[in-house]
């Protein structure tokens, strides 16, 4: 009887153990289309099937784990998982080869979440509901710790962002993985870019040093622009848009789709008129972008250039507080032509080619041309000021110009299997520069003076060479590591005369090493951990070589996060502590051409907490909330005042320009499939403008606000003529709020009320930012 026993238990071991189930599947593309004759292969079984008119299949397979690996002719080869233990239902949707081949251009500064740094991702589709003429770092307000701003108030001409308390001088921005910063001084001139955005695939917002990039290191984040990818059908659009303040937006665009499927031709004109919310901050800004390309299944080629002109009305100066309360529209300028005039033209070749399953290459080349000046009026000048180029006490105009060629080469190689994603690359840039002044007008030049006489001139050139390799590989089944080391070496030399008629004379040079190491620990399908610890460094600008400042800046960014990801929540969290060396803090003053000022603050740090979520609450409504909190502060700070060389110690202080909450929302809410209605949120805390904690006095305080943005988009699909109809309207500031974003703060030695005594006085300027204002546009898509 046992015996028989024995034998039944085996019996039923094997019948359950060898027991079939069915393993039903669908593929669909990226639009949720099947994908009929796909190819499904199971890796054990070496067995497969194709997918039906409808894209689906059905497997039947013994219990086990397999790996169902999906193809389909165009698209990328893609890979699941499955622990078979009764009948069960799998999903693919394919991204086209084409987009594979475009991302690739990016991969070398870009992340996804299995590398622990701390991102978000902005899409095409995103930034097209906004898109009414208002600049990147505008479009950008709603993303985790940012925080933006504009001179004319209205999100049009000069406009700014901040991340983490960092400014743009500290953000890395690069275009299709080419540097966009100004080599010398740093920063990102959004207003070279008008438009942009409507040329924008895709873009990803780095905080912290995040990855190895190429250009000036990243000490606060890094933004990664991906242009316009390649239509596979031809396709045309107009759009217009009107608004507030005789703001007005007008765009064409087209695409010759795939020609014998592979060319394809791209481009857009556009044109942004604005009279700015402060008075006279007029901006006339008109840019192009034209891309021509090829691709096959293994190689993409794509020549872009893109640029422009802007002619926009000084408002840098902004407004002391008493001006703020008299009138907060009020333009301190009042020459007619106190312009910024400048054309900036970019040309781009990329070349990506994949190689085989596991590596491809990717080349790019860039040469940028810039040239332009803004143009000033200044009263009863010294002729000391000018090069003695007029007589003392005359009235002057002047022009000062900057000229620049910027040349670059990337070249990197990618070696990607199912446990390893190996990196590696080269940069090198070359930049040239010419700063001069030139005399347009003088109501008394000086003897054999002629008009447009220079009386300044500095050349620059800066070389910046860098190398990396980084990695992501798999140490376990959950358990994954990231490595990324980087040698990034500059060279500096510039020989001439500032516009303060003062020596600029440098020959410097830095050698810098980066290294990046992380873990990421999935603990299941929907969550995971990650945490990392990078090192950069990051020269001075030409700005602070003027002010003395000739030593390099460190920082190491310590982060630990967790991402949640479900059907119908996302999460992201993260803890960061951000520790400088020699941080190169901004004052809150502003130079001659309105340009932040900064010094060497020694040791400082930034510890914070970021939170950000997608939570879908049903098939028509969506919130999607984020917070910042964080603690910003200088340690030991000392200055000198009252003509007492000793210095004064403040104790810790707060880092200028650096609230400690930052947050967010979006209600997004789809009553019907083709309408959507937003309504969005800003609060931004209190702000030091300077690094003293109000410790001298209180004006050097920026007070919180908080602001809210209703934004409408309808879509109509008629049956004749165009694909579709688009409507869009967008209320700034819904509440009419009177707010200010941003101001400067000075300091200066008062020498004449007392002759017998030194005493250090103070003052601020206030960048008042635009009440209740819209902007209405419809967009025709052929």
């Amino acid at each position: 009887m046992k015996k028989i026993t024995f034998f039944l238990f085996l019996f039923a071991s094997i019948l359950v153990n060898a027991q079939t189930f069915t393993l039903n599947g669908k593929v669909v593309d990226e639009n949720n289309d099947s994908l009929p004759g796909s190819t499904i292969l199971v890796k054990e079984t070496k067995k497969g099937t194709s997918t039906d008119f409808d894209g689906k299949f059905s497997v039947n397979l013994n219990k086990g784990d397999y790996t169902i690996q999906v193809s389909f002719i165009g698209y990328k080869t893609v890979s699941k998982t499955v622990s078979l233990t009764q009948n069960d239902t799998i999903a693919f949707s394919l991204v086209p080869n084409a987009t594979v081949l475009e991302e690739v251009l990016v991969s070398a500064v870009r992340v996804n979440a299995d590398v622990p740094v701390t991102f978000s991702n902005l899409s095409k589709k995103e930034i097209a509901t906004r898109n009414l003429g208002q600049d990147i770092p505008i479009l950008l307000n709603y993303m985790p710790s940012v925080v933006s701003s504009s001179d004319a108030g209205a999100g049009v001409g000069y406009t700014y962002m901040s991340v983490r308390g960092s400014n743009g001088e500290r953000i890395n921005v690069t275009v299709n993985g080419i540097p966009y910063n100004d080599a010398e001084s740093h920063g990102s001139f959004w207003v070279n870019l008008s438009d942009f955005a409507s040329s924008t695939q895709n873009l990803q917002l780095q905080r912290g040093v995040g990855t190895s990039t190429n250009g000036s290191g990243a000490f606060g984040a890094s933004l990664n622009i991906l242009t316009d990818a390649v239509s596979e059908e031809a396709s045309a659009e107009i759009s217009n848009s009107f608004g507030s303040y005789g703001t007005r937006k007008h765009t064409v665009k087209f695409s010759t789709g795939k020609i014998n499927e592979h060319f394809e031709v791209a481009g857009r004109l556009s044109n942004i008129k604005s009279d700015g919310y402060v008075d006279r901050a007029s901006a006339d800004l008109k840019s192009y972008y034209l891309q021509g390309s090829y691709t096959d299944e293994n190689t993409l080629i794509k020549a872009i250039t893109f640029g422009g002109k802007e002619v926009t009305y000084q408002a840098w100066e902004g407004l002391t507080a008493d001006q703020l309360k008299e009138d907060r529209r009020q333009n301190p300028y009042t020459y007619e032509n106190e312009v910024d005039d400048y054309d900036q033209n970019h040309y781009q070749l990329h070349w990506n080619e994949k190689l085989n399953e596991n590596w491809s290459t990717t080349l790019g080349l860039n040469y940028t041309k810039g040239a332009g000046f803004f143009e000033q009026f200044k009263e009863e000048r010294d002729a000391a000021d000018y090069g003695n180029l007029i007589v003392d006490g005359t009235d002057v105009i002047v022009r000062r110009w900057l000229q620049n060629d910027f040349y670059v080469v990337n070249f990197n190689t990618n070696y990607k299997t199912d446990k390893l994603n190996f990196i590696s690359g080269i940069s090198y840039s070359n930049y040239t520069g010419d700063h001069f002044g030139e005399v347009i007008w003088g109501e008394d030049l000086a003897p054999n003076v002629n008009i447009r006489d220079r009386y300044y001139f500095s050349d620059a050139k800066k070389t910046d060479f860098s190398i990396f390799a980084k990695a992501t590989f798999d140490i376990s089944e959950k358990l994954s590591g990231y490595a990324d080391l980087q040698g990034r070496f500059v060279g500096y030399q510039t020989k001439g005369i500032t516009s303060d008629i003062a020596a600029i004379d440098v020959d410097a040079n830095f050698n810098f090493f980066n290294p990046k190491v992380g873990l990421t620990y999935k603990i299941n399908d929907h969550n995971n951990l990650y945490t990392s610890f990078a090192v950069a460094n990051r020269e001075p600008n030409r700005n602070d070589f003027e002010g003395g400042v000739t030593t390099h800046e460190t920082l190491n960014d310590l982060e630990f996060g967790w991402r949640l990801k479900k059907e119908n929540l996302k999460l992201n969290t993260n803890i960061y502590y951000m520790d400088y060396k020699n941080q190169l803090v901004l004052t809150g003053a502003l130079d001659d051409v309105g340009a932040p000022v900064r010094a060497t603050s020694g040791n400082s740090y930034r510890l914070g907490l970021e939170i950000d979520a997608d939570i879908t609450v049903s098939d028509q409504f969506s919130i999607k909330p984020n917070a910042a909190f964080s603690s910003n502060k200088n340690e030991d700070f000392f200055i000198t005042r009252n003509g007492i060389d000793t210095p004064e110690s403040l104790g810790n202080t707060d880092l200028s320009f650096s609230p400690e909450v930052v947050a967010g929302n979006m209600f997004i809410y789809k009553p019907i499939e083709n309408l959507q209605v937003s309504f969005l949120s800003k609060y931004v805390g209190k702000q030091f403008m300077s690094n003293f904690s109000s410790k001298i006095s209180d004006n050097d305080v920026l007070n919180d606000y908080f602001t809210s943005d209703l934004n409408i988009v309808y879509e109509i699909n008629p049956n004749k003529i165009f694909k579709s109809i688009v409507f869009s309207a967008l209320i700034n500031n819904i509440f009419n709020t009177e707010y200010v974003d941003r101001g400067y703060y000075y300091t200066y030695d008062d020498t004449w009320s007392d002759p017998n005594k030194i005493t250090t006085v103070d003052g601020a300027g206030y960048y008042p930012q635009a009440t209740r204002n819209f902007l209405v546009g419809v967009t025709l898509k052929f």
